[in-house]
């Protein structure tokens, strides 16, 4: 099981069977708090849907080869609102910049990097952002996690899937944000996905990326027929820029119900990270958070979720 330092937010991995009996008080490893604490207190991440019904989650990668398009924003919020909408989620970050931890406003000591070189377990690894909300956040450190995988003479495309795989049940979504470009980690992290959410900036350089990006994936999907690009996302759409709503026709001519209900460019979104806040916490009236809860919607499926009364969101 997974225990959550009060104090510093470190998680603990523990076995349960060497819990003594009748145990009332832990201490966290990492800081010295003792705080209150028993097996039924303290659940493991590992109670999440997927693992009751002994499915795998929904694996779900944020990319595109370029950049400025939204894909770090869209993970974050795409996972905050997932588990606003009671699921248990990962957040993995495979960019060397680890803005999501930025933007949820946290700081772990540790994360993607010392997973998948072992240097920490999973439950020393993981770090929860938020209730339900779980995150290995990314960084410089990745820079070395390239070289592994270049290096390795055979299998370097399944280093994702080797770190993840013995944790993912605990989950019932699992969403990697990917970096710009088309580097080791992101070609890893496709062998690791079977979902692939596209956001488009609606600029026309965007669409050429877009194309290339096509390319890069079905040369994955050689090897990965599971693989499937099931999301196109239109972000920064506004309609004083006749442009915006042209592309946004292109898109929709092309790719039909893959593309989902575009983002509006909205002011709070570039905003709420300065405030280490998910927009659903910032500004959940605003245009930018009902896009996103349309998107969160959209993802799981559920036309009901954020009804009156859910918790943490404000309502369409």
């Amino acid at each position: 099981m997974i225990v959550i330092c009060p104090a510093c937010r470190k998680a603990h991995h523990i076995a349960e069977g060497r819990i003594p009996p009748n145990v009332k008080v832990a201490r966290c490893r990492a800081c010295g708090t003792r705080f209150p604490f028993s097996v039924k207190a303290s659940p493991s991440p590992n109670q999440g849907k997927a693992q009751r019904e002994g499915k795998r989650p929904r694996t779900l990668a944020i990319a595109l080869s370029k950049g400025g398009v939204g894909k770090t924003t869209t993970a974050v919020n795409l996972a905050a609102g997932l588990a606003l909408g009671g699921y248990k989620v990962l957040l993995v970050d495979t960019d060397t910049q680890g803005q999501d931890a930025y933007m949820l406003g946290v700081k772990p000591r540790a994360g993607l990097t010392e997973l998948v070189t072992g240097e920490l377990s999973a439950g020393e690894a993981l770090y929860e952002a938020r209730r339900d909300l779980w995150l290995l956040c990314g960084g410089k450190s990745l820079a070395g996690v390239k070289r592994l995988i270049s290096r390795k003479d055979f299998g370097g495309e399944m280093t994702l899937t080797e770190a993840l795989k013995p944790i993912e049940s605990a989950y019932d979504f699992v969403i990697v944000d990917t970096s710009p470009g088309w580097d080791p980690l992101t070609i890893t992290t496709l062998f690791y996905v079977t979902e692939i959410l596209t956001p488009v900036s609606l600029e026309v350089m965007t669409l050429h990326g877009l194309l290339e990006f096509f390319k890069s994936v079905a040369s994955i999907q050689k090897y990965r027929n599971i693989l499937t690009l099931k999301y196109i996302l239109p972000t920064f759409l506004d309609f004083r820029v006749s442009q915006s709503r042209k592309i946004l026709e292109k898109l929709e001519s092309l790719y039909g119900e893959l593309v989902c209900r575009p983002i509006r460019y909205n002011i709070v979104l570039s905003e709420a990270p300065a405030f280490g806040k998910s927009v659903f916490e910032f500004a959940p009236g605003s245009h930018g958070a009902q896009d996103y809860r349309d998107l969160v919607r959209r993802v799981s499926g559920r036309e009901d979720l954020f009804a009156v009364g859910d918790r943490g969101v404000g309502n369409d």
